[in-house]
């Protein structure tokens, strides 16, 4: 695979990991970071061996402690316009599940890139929050519309006009990380969730995937026809055969992906 300047990519059976990797400055977000790790989870994302994807931060500190703010103290609109938001994106298209293993700060951008995934695995000393407010912007990846749309107006409306720090245990109680696990074990815990979706049929996944991301994206009828068209498209798959079959004849069915 390619090689990268700011972050690592590994292999752990049918899982893709990805390792956020500026330790010295808590993996801040810079736009050539963003741009790696879109180009790496895309690689992933064609390579048929993968069925899930795991993205972490190096160091005992943080996921992500936010953007790189020297690297936007003095950008214009334009600037901006033009820089990486655009990996945020690809990020967004990726089909593969994705799995957020956080310890430590996840702050701003790295918040946000938690909350991209499809999952939340973190440490029982991991923090979230969008601070941007401190510094006289908002977020701009995310931050306001996938808060709102999980913990609500209120409790949304608190996180970004003070900038408050909430502990892992309270968001997961909201419902915002699916659970908390002892400090440091974090990267083992999501790998095993990892390897249980890899488990399963990865069109099915696929499209699973799919059909939950449209309740937070279109109106309940039309989520609902996106999932039914989903659940038909499957009826096509050698794996759905496979599915039934193995249930029916009491056996580990196994999954080839078409």
């Amino acid at each position: 695979m390619t090689e990268y300047q700011y972050i690592l990519i590994e292999r752990d059976e049918r899982v893709g990991i990805v390792t956020l990797n500026r330790p010295k400055e808590l993996n801040a977000l810079n736009f050539q970071l963003v741009n790696e790790l879109a180009d790496a989870l895309e690689e992933f994302d064609r390579d048929e061996a993968i069925r899930c994807i795991v993205i972490t931060g190096s160091g005992e500190k943080a996921f992500a402690a936010g953007a790189d703010i020297k690297e936007m103290s003095d950008k214009s609109p334009i600037d901006m316009m033009l820089s990486s938001f655009d990996g945020w994106q690809r990020i967004k298209r990726v089909h593969t599940p994705l799995i957020a293993a956080v310890g430590g700060y996840a702050l701003g951008g790295g918040c946000e890139l938690a909350m991209l995934c499809d999952m939340i695995i973190a440490s029982e000393n991991a923090r979230f929050g969008q601070p941007e407010i401190l510094i006289g912007v908002i977020p701009g990846a995310g931050g306001t519309q996938r808060l709102a749309r999980t913990l609500g107006k209120y409790r949304a409306m608190e996180m970004v006009l003070t900038g408050a720090q909430i502990p892992a245990q309270e968001l997961a109680d909201l419902g915002l990380v699916n659970r908390i696990v002892p400090k440091g074990e974090h990267l083992k815990a999501a790998l095993e969730l990892a390897k249980k979706v890899a488990q399963q049929a990865p069109v099915a996944a696929r499209l699973a995937k799919e059909s939950v991301l449209s309740a937070f994206e279109t109106p309940l009828e039309d989520g609902l026809e996106i999932e039914r068209k989903n659940f038909f498209l499957l009826f096509a798959t050698e794996d759905m055969r496979e599915g039934m079959h193995a249930f029916i004849d009491k056996r580990q069915a196994e999954f080839k992906g078409r």
